[in-house]
C-alpha cells in the first residue's frame, strides 16, 4: 500500500504538537518524527503554516461532508460543535506554538470558508446580495469562534440547549438584540 507523506507529515507534526506538547515546533522536529528528510517536507510543504493550512482544509473538507450527511439542519450544526470541540485540544496547543499568529488567520478563513460552503450547500442567505451574505457569514463565524474560545464544562453539559439556541438565531427565530440596539 501507497504511503500517503502528506498525511504521515501531519500525523507526526499532530503527535509533537499534542503528545509531546511542542511549543516551537520547527521542521527538524517533524522530519525527525517521521524519519525523512527536509527536502521531503518542503517537496509537500512550503513551510510550517502551509502544513497547518493542509491540516485543517482537510480536516473542514471532511467535517462539512459528515456535517451535511447528518438529518436535519440542527443535527448538522450540534455535529459541528461536537466536532470543533473536539479538536479544541489540537487548537489550543497550535495556539502555544511559534505560529500562533498563522494559525489565527488559518482558523479564521477556515470558519468563514466552511460556513460560506455550507450556506451554499443548505440554501441559506439566497435573498441576500451576495455582500449581506458574507457579512451575516462573517458575524456568524466570529459569534461562533467567540463562543468556542470561552467555552465552559457548564456549556459542554448545556450543549444541547446552546446548539438550539444557536439554530434558533441562524433561522431568525431569536434575536442576540431586541427592540432599538442602542
Amino acid at each position: 500500500m501507497a504511503v500517503d507523506m502528506k498525511e504521515m507529515i501531519a500525523q507526526a507534526a499532530g503527535r509533537l504538537i499534542l503528545e509531546k506538547k511542542v511549543k516551537k515546533l520547527t521542521v527538524k522536529d517533524i522530519v525527525e518524527e517521521c524519519s525523512i528528510t527536509r527536502q521531503t517536507f518542503y517537496y509537500h510543504f512550503e513551510d510550517i503554516p502551509d502544513l497547518f493550512r493542509w491540516i485543517i482544509k482537510r480536516g473542514t473538507e471532511r467535517l462539512l461532508q459528515e456535517c451535511m450527511e447528518q438529518e436535519g439542519a440542527e443535527e448538522k450544526l450540534r455535529y459541528l460543535f461536537l466536532m470543533l470541540l473536539n479538536a479544541k485540544p489540537f487548537v489550543r496547543q497550535g495556539m502555544t506554538s511559534n505560529y500562533r499568529d498563522e494559525m489565527e488567520q488559518i482558523i479564521r478563513e477556515t470558519f468563514y470558508a466552511f460556513f460560506e460552503q455550507a450556506a451554499v450547500e443548505s440554501g441559506l442567505y439566497q435573498d441576500y446580495s451576495g455582500k449581506d451574505a458574507g457579512m451575516i457569514i462573517r458575524y456568524h463565524c466570529a459569534a461562533l469562534m467567540g463562543l468556542l474560545q470561552s467555552w465552559t464544562e457548564k456549556d459542554t453539559q448545556d450543549l444541547d440547549y446552546i446548539v438550539h439556541s444557536v439554530y434558533r438565531i441562524l433561522k431568525g427565530e431569536m434575536a442576540p438584540m431586541s427592540g432599538e440596539a442602542f
